[in-house]
């Protein structure tokens, strides 16, 4: 029902930022706005490493983040362009990741991912 695809990664010097973009369709017609039925989130993983959930975004635009990149990354979306992005700033060489974009539902200060994912995109930061 959701199709999403993610842009923007590339290789970064640490301290840099990076813009990342989550273009999300609908398979199904809906007169209801995506991001009125769906929250979402970026995750991302490392080589190794379990997929971690980084920021999330509700429907009602409450945003939370992983503690490791509060104060340097923002969750935000557009719905005229049915875009999420997830801004990055201060960027540290442990950030170096896959990044994927989800939609799912947030209840209770808790997001839970729905299995809609993106292909994922590189993000390298280099010390």
């Amino acid at each position: 029902q959701v199709q999403l695809v993610e842009s923007g990664g590339g290789l970064v010097q640490a301290g840099g930022s990076l813009r990342l973009s989550c273009a999300a369709s609908r398979s199904i017609f809906s007169t209801y706005a995506i991001f009125s039925t769906y929250a979402m989130g970026w995750y991302r993983q490392a080589p190794g490493k379990q997929r971690e959930l980084v920021a999330a975004i509700s429907i009602s635009g409450i945003t939370n983040y992983v503690d490791s990149v509060k104060d340097r990354f923002t969750i935000s979306r557009d719905s005229a362009k049915n875009t999420v992005y997830l801004q990055m700033n201060s960027l540290k060489p442990e950030d170096t990741a896959i990044y994927y974009c989800n939609a799912g539902k947030y209840s209770y200060g808790r997001y839970t991912a729905y299995d809609y994912w993106g292909q994922g995109t590189q993000v390298t930061v280099s010390s």
